[in-house]
């Protein structure tokens, strides 16, 4: 068996690997949304985590396909043809997989670490260095906002 036989049954088991998560992904989700239901807290609770755990599985089984495909494409014989290809596949499952992230989140992947309480501490500190540092040159004795 060959280098890039190996490698190609190492991609397909990924390719594999990917519907089965996204697979996976839906029968979870139904299952808790049908828990949700079945606790009388309402269709639309239930409804959101349908929604959220769908796009979860889908974003795993997308995060897999493009190992998956990077694998083919590195084992395989190089050629600009196949890197094109391959730089498309990438860019639409990117593309695909930050809007789904977007809906799931309610917020831009980049903005979220300003959301979260490791960010405010980030922003703070940066906000204190950039105080202390106009301070001690005499430019602005403004405390920064918290």
């Amino acid at each position: 068996m060959s280098f890039e036989e190996v490698f190609n049954g190492v991609a397909i088991a990924f390719e594999a690997l990917g519907a089965f998560a996204m697979i996976v992904g839906f029968v979870i989700a139904i299952v808790l949304a049908t828990r949700v239901l079945s606790r009388k807290e309402g269709g639309n609770e239930a409804y959101q985590v349908l929604r959220t755990t769908i796009g979860s599985g889908i974003l795993l089984g997308l995060e897999i396909l493009v190992a998956a495909d990077l694998i083919r494409t590195i084992t395989s014989k190089p050629s600009v043809e196949e890197a094109l290809i391959l730089g498309i596949i990438v860019v639409i499952r990117t593309v695909l997989s930050m809007s789904i992230q977007i809906e799931i989140e309610g917020t831009l992947p980049w903005r979220r670490a300003l959301l979260t309480s490791g960010g405010q501490m980030l922003g703070e500190a940066v906000a204190r260095d950039v105080a202390a540092s106009r301070a001690s040159k005499g430019e602005d004795r403004a405390e920064p906002r918290p």
